[in-house]
């Protein structure tokens, strides 16, 4: 039961449209909130936030190179399931 759970949580993340074009691109190119904020046009706050429910998904970590901090797509599922959507 706890399975279904975890996959709940991260499909209630991706449902919202700008965080499933996120997490799509950080499959592609690990980035920053910066980055993703000129890749997707949306305000920092926003992009911000969308990483926030994304990371507490389990979707995503964060690394930090010096002063900038990247986000990476890391769940095994969530890789699965961006290949298929690509199809």
């Amino acid at each position: 039961m706890k399975n279904n759970e975890n996959i709940s949580k991260i499909l209630k993340a991706l449902s919202h449209s700008d965080r499933l074009n996120i997490v799509i691109g950080l499959y592609h190119n690990d980035c920053s909130v910066s980055e993703c904020q000129e890749r997707m046009k949306l305000p920092q706050s926003t992009i911000s936030q969308h990483l926030k429910t994304i990371m507490e998904a389990g979707i995503t970590e964060r690394r930090r190179e010096g002063t900038t901090i990247c986000y990476k797509v890391v769940n095994e599922f969530v890789i699965k399931l961006i290949k298929l959507i690509e199809e």
